[in-house]
């Protein structure tokens, strides 16, 4: 009798990204949300600094990793909801689904969700606040796919532990806040350097400081994240 082996690592993170791709592409519903939010949000800033339009184009970067962060809170809070329902991460642990997959799914199809909403800010941010993208769009997309990443993996570790709580959409920006400000700033100051130009060639070592932000929060976040479901 042949018995049954359970996928791998690799092939339970991609049956369950898929999972969640499939939800939120039938519903749409937490990405349509997200996208009115973040571009209210930069509405609320073009409105609040009204028509100085030199600030406006030298903070631009950072009004735009705001709303992106704003939003990230909204879209991580929710990225549970189905699997703490009814007790469906149990189900999911009992399939059996290895519990670095689960996390490697949920915060992959995080960063997918906010890359998507960075992009289409960014014509948003352009058309609001009269900016240029000096370097290219291959510098901005690295920059946003580094940043996105990096607010994914900790939100998502962050999202599992007050998934379960009441206050929950208050724990979560409590817990990640702190944490990504570095990533946050160093997101900020290479979308800006993009947008104003790099004639002292800094970026680069704002993308390796993304980059190592990545590194250290997606290994702790595989490394602490079946402790974390247990719990």
């Amino acid at each position: 009798m042949r018995t049954l082996r359970p996928a791998g690592l690799l092939a339970t993170t991609f049956i369950l990204l898929r999972k969640d791709l499939l939800i939120e592409w039938r519903t749409r519903a937490r990405l349509n949300a997200l996208i009115f939010f973040a571009m209210a949000t930069l509405l609320l800033f073009s409105f609040a600094l009204g028509p100085d339009t030199k600030l406006l184009e030298r903070n631009a970067g950072g009004y735009l990793w705001l709303a992106i962060l704003f939003a990230s809170v909204l879209s991580l809070g929710e990225s549970f909801r189905v699997e703490t329902e009814n007790a469906c991460l149990d189900g999911v642990r009992l399939a059996p689904a290895n519990a670095r997959a689960i996390f490697l799914s949920k915060a992959i199809g995080n960063a997918l969700l906010l890359l998507a909403l960075g992009v289409v800010l960014v014509p948003v941010m352009v058309a609001l606040y009269g900016v240029k993208i000096v370097t290219g769009f291959g510098d901005l997309a690295g920059i946003l796919v580094l940043g996105c990443l990096a607010l994914s993996a900790p939100g998502t570790v962050y999202a599992a532990i007050s998934s379960n709580a009441r206050a929950r959409d208050v724990l979560l920006p409590l817990l990640l806040f702190p944490l990504v400000i570095p990533a946050l700033l160093s997101a900020a100051k290479g979308t800006t350097l993009v947008l104003q130009g790099d004639p002292m060639h800094q970026l680069g070592s704002w993308q390796g400081l993304l980059l190592g932000f990545n590194l250290i929060y997606w290994g702790l976040g595989f490394v602490l994240f079946p402790r974390v479901i247990e719990d």
